[in-house]
């Protein structure tokens, strides 16, 4: 498992939820969560991008953050869903304005985003 080798610098909120938030799909995964996609097959579903192994521990490390719960039925083959906590749901209205912001601008950061990869 990584170990951190430098300590966060959790001095105010944008680096408290930069430290929780740090990890490509963990927006996706809270926003999909929300919408309904509970199992872990059905987000894999939803970000093909991305690997099992990743979706897994960034599942797992927002379950250590307590944005997300993680239910294990008792049955076999086991089932596993997560599902947000109520600390998680808070983060979905600032996700939501995000969300906005980039469709808002949605033409002027894929210019940029465009321009700085090589072709």
């Amino acid at each position: 498992m990584y170990e951190r080798k430098i300590t966060p610098n959790l001095n105010c909120g944008l680096d408290l939820i930069g430290e929780v938030l740090y990890g490509k799909w963990k927006i996706r995964l809270l926003w999909f969560i929300e919408q309904g996609h509970k199992r872990p097959s059905e987000l894999q579903r939803k970000i093909p991008d991305a690997s099992r192994r990743v979706l897994n521990i960034q599942l797992k490390e927002l379950e250590d953050h307590e944005l997300v719960m993680k239910k294990i039925y008792p049955v076999v083959p086991p089932k596993v869903e997560y599902s947000l906590t109520d600390f998680g749901k808070s983060l979905i209205p600032v996700i939501s304005a995000l969300g906005h912001w980039g469709d808002q601008h949605e033409d002027r950061l894929r210019r940029v985003i465009l321009k700085r990869i090589p072709r």
